[in-house]
């Protein structure tokens, strides 16, 4: 009798190591991110991530991975950024980030990020990005799509620490980026949304500026884009680095087109005590923009050309 409860301990220790192990693969479980990364190769795998606080990071080499939390907004990664980059590195063929936080991240270069894309389709859902130099950034000169959905950008973004400046959301590549229902709120330096793209959706999100401090657009397409900015809420805070436009269009160049750009349904607001007058839509590619009808409140200017 006693040998068999003995066996039965025996046997018993190990599921008891698995379901406690922070990472579980396909009811593996590993003691680091990282080595659950390194675990599905080539293959396609969802990580779960147990509540708690973690110093770690990852870079996926490969396969496609799904990043999620067992319960959204426990899982939480902050400071120790992979390559000098940011928490996940991403290079696989495709990746999504589902429920995790990024706190904290700063590295030399000043792109501390908690997801830096490199290569691979990505999608990041119930996700939040706070208090560091960057929340997303990255892309890769294909056709990559990227969808932003239900998350929040808090205290991001920074022009001191490095001779270029850092933003919430910085993005490039030749495909899309769709961002919905995401918050952004007290940014510290930078743009709100930088997207180098050619095709941007930009739809039912709420950009707080009223915390922010020497912050500069809400949405900057430097080089130009088509698509659709709709139904998002803008209020413009008073300490800004630049104030003179909330949206921004071919600021830097005119390598994408931007005729048909539709730019409609917005609600837009200066901060109580805000006299700047900026131009809600500010426009520098001379191309035959798509301004619909936005609620726009005193003191904003609905369209400049420059």
């Amino acid at each position: 009798m006693k040998r068999s409860l003995l066996a039965l301990a025996l046997f018993a220790a190990p599921a008891f190591a698995q379901s406690s192990a922070p990472f579980t693969v396909n009811g593996q479980g590993f003691g680091t991110l990282q080595e659950a990364v390194s675990s599905i190769r080539l293959g396609t795998a969802t990580i779960l991530i147990a509540p708690g606080t973690y110093r770690q990071c990852a870079v996926q080499a490969g396969g496609h991975i799904t990043f999620k939390a067992v319960k959204p907004g426990t899982a939480i990664f902050e400071k120790v950024a992979c390559e000098d980059k940011a928490a996940l590195v991403l290079r696989g063929q495709g990746s999504v980030v589902d429920g995790l936080v990024f706190r904290g991240y700063r590295v030399s270069d000043g792109n501390g990020a908690g997801i830096r894309t490199e290569m691979g389709d990505l999608t990041v859902t119930n996700a939040m990005f706070l208090d560091s130099q960057e929340g997303i950034l990255g892309g890769e000169p294909t056709g990559q799509k990227i969808l932003i959905d239900h998350s929040t950008f808090a205290g991001l973004g920074q022009c001191d620490e490095s001779p270029g400046c850092s933003h919430a959301i910085y993005l490039a590549n030749k495909g899309s980026v769709t961002i919905t229902n995401s918050r952004f709120e007290r940014g510290t330096g930078g743009h709100y949304v930088k997207l180098r793209v050619p095709t941007v959706s930009i739809t039912d999100n709420s950009f707080d500026d009223t915390a922010g401090k020497k912050t500069n657009y809400m949405i900057d397409l430097p080089e130009g884009a088509t698509g659709l900015i709709a139904r998002n809420t803008f209020v413009q805070g008073r300490n800004k680095e630049n104030h003179t436009g909330l949206i921004v269009v071919a600021a830097e160049a005119q390598t994408y087109p931007s005729t048909g750009l539709r730019i409609e349904g917005n609600d837009a607001r200066l901060s109580p005590g805000d006299s700047s007058s900026p131009a809600f839509l500010a426009d520098y590619s001379h191309d035959k923009l798509a301004l619909g009808a936005n609620r726009l409140g005193t003191g904003l200017r609905a369209f400049e050309t420059r």
